[in-house]
């Protein structure tokens, strides 16, 4: 991935000029983080490393197989799952700039792997739970793992924020106070919510190319509850999410942005 090569020379750059932090955790950095929002994982690397982190890069890592999951193809699926778990399996922290790709891990992977019948079943089965137990999305590492709510940010002017609940972070994981605590406590940013926060966008992967019309009436709901918020961005966890929202309002011809939790709380400045 192109993105390892970055991110090796800031840690080396970072770690010449800090001391080392004392929490090391691994970036997954998701395959549309990796193909198509690569800022968004550089804005990921510099929140944690605000709150003290030493973030590291396997270069070995591809997909977690969530796709092919999602779609039936459960031996394909479940190749690529233990890839990843030897790919991640130094017993650092794992943390992923998306609900839906930690969903994967710490939900489906146990999951995926206990129906394996393959002579190694047992060693990934137990791999698969340890490793579920150390990944995370990145607002539920930094306010539950790290126990930083504020990280002392400030927006240079001010900005109208909704946030919008993706369906794995939220159904999943559980995850809806994390973000919203971050985002409450950047200055000069107000946030709003939306009547149909909760309301899945539509997108769901394949879900989207196989029931495009079902999809685009749940799109239209959810940008009629983004635009009578009068909000400047919309947030999500999830790239995919916003690719979808943010898609469908550049068609509308709307003003509202489509940006990360990680690149909203990016653009702040230390407050002190």
């Amino acid at each position: 991935m192109q993105f390892g090569e970055n991110l090796r020379n800031l840690r080396n750059l970072y770690l010449t000029r800090h001391e080392v932090p004392v929490v090391e955790a691994s970036l997954f950095v998701t395959c549309v983080v990796d193909q198509f929002y690569p800022q968004v994982g550089e804005a990921a690397v510099k929140l944690l490393r605000r709150a003290g982190v030493d973030v590291l890069f396997p270069a070995g890592q591809t997909c977690c197989g969530q796709l092919a999951y999602n779609a039936g193809h459960h031996n394909e699926a479940r190749s690529l799952a233990k890839r990843f778990l030897r790919v991640f399996g130094d017993g650092r922290y794992i943390v992923a700039p998306s609900g839906s790709c930690a969903a994967m891990v710490r939900v489906f992977y146990p999951e995926l792997l206990e129906r394996s019948l393959e002579r190694d079943a047992q060693r990934y089965r137990d791999l698969a739970h340890e490793t579920a137990e150390r990944t995370y999305e990145l607002s539920q590492f930094l306010v539950n793992v790290l126990g930083r709510r504020d990280l002392g940010l400030a927006l240079p002017q001010p900005m109208r924020v909704t946030y919008h609940d993706c369906c794995h972070a939220l159904r999943e994981l559980g995850i809806s106070k994390e973000p919203r605590e971050l985002l409450r406590n950047v200055k000069n940013l107000e946030l709003v919510e939306q009547e149909r926060a909760a309301w899945c966008c539509g997108f769901g992967g394949t879900f989207a190319v196989k029931f495009p019309e079902i999809s685009e009436a749940m799109l239209r709901d959810k940008m009629a509850a983004v635009q009578a918020t009068r909000a400047d961005v919309v947030t999500a966890l999830d790239s995919s999410c916003l690719m979808h929202i943010g898609g469908g309002l550049s068609r509308q011809g709307a003003t509202v942005r489509a940006l990360h939790v990680a690149e909203v709380l990016g653009m702040g400045t230390q407050e002190r």
